[in-house]
């Protein structure tokens, strides 16, 4: 039975879809076989691993608005084990044609259970806001990994959104867990990196994943080429990163 996974943080640009692109990837080189739900109305996982937003048929959209079934969106990616559900622009106007449905936080729940058990993870990408999709996202997940920028501004989103995961597990979700937290853009020459990391890691302890994704080149320019990392260039420190990532992500789940 698959393991559905939130990528979330409400700040913009810390790496949540260039983490659920090359987790996934690197989960799927592991043979496990992986869906990355792609939420996020800007469509990026989806375009990074290659889709021509143009021919897609269907997506998440009409999955969740016109109870298309999650199979007919679903499409393999060059990565053999990997699949994603694909987004589109017009998931931006989804969070309003949802108002009126019964139980409209729970649609993608009902959606993501009717396959999650042919998948050993399911990854949905969250879009940088707490909108009802991703409330929806995180009533779905089992967990939610928090990606965390090395950066000054780094702690002031992550009280926002554990407030708001708080509010899910109440209301909700009851079930739902922090899968941990996760530094990315990690430069070890930068002194302020390495506070954040300790900051980070004075406050969540355990929480924190011991693998650090480090600033790399490869891993900004794999998504122009609609690749993870882990294709386009296997020996780059991005790659190395995410594979030990999720080798820490299955120990966790065993």
């Amino acid at each position: 039975m698959g393991k559905i996974i939130a990528l979330a943080n409400q700040k913009g640009g810390v790496g949540k879809t260039t983490t659920a692109i090359n987790l996934g990837a690197s989960l799927a080189a592991l043979d496990k076989t992986v869906l990355i739900a792609d939420a996020d109305p800007q469509a990026n996982a989806s375009s990074g691993l290659g889709l021509n937003l143009k021919d897609l048929k269907k997506s998440i959209y009409e999955c969740i608005i016109d109870n298309a079934a999650p199979d007919e969106a679903i499409v393999p990616t060059e990565t053999p084990n990997l699949y994603v559900l694909p987004s589109h622009i017009d998931l931006v106007g989804a969070e309003i044609e949802m108002l009126n449905f019964q139980n409209r936080e729970k649609v993608l729940k009902g959606l993501l259970n009717k396959v999650k058990d042919k998948y050993d993870f399911v990854l949905i990408d969250c879009s940088p806001s707490l909108g009802l999709i991703t409330v929806n996202a995180l009533t779905a997940a089992d967990s939610v990994l928090i990606p965390v920028q090395c950066e000054y501004f780094a702690l002031e989103g992550i009280s926002k959104l554990l407030n708001t995961i708080k509010i899910i597990k109440s209301k909700l979700n009851p079930d739902l867990e922090i899968e941990g937290f996760l530094l990315t853009m990690y430069d070890a020459r930068l002194r302020l990196a390495n506070q954040i990391y300790e900051e980070v890691k004075k406050h969540f302890g355990e929480m924190v994943f011991n693998t650090l994704i480090q600033r790399n080149i490869k891993l900004s320019e794999a998504p122009s080429y609609g690749q993870p990392v882990l294709l386009y260039d296997a020996e780059s420190k991005g790659s190395q990163n995410h594979i030990q990532l999720a080798k820490e992500l299955i120990e966790k789940n065993k």
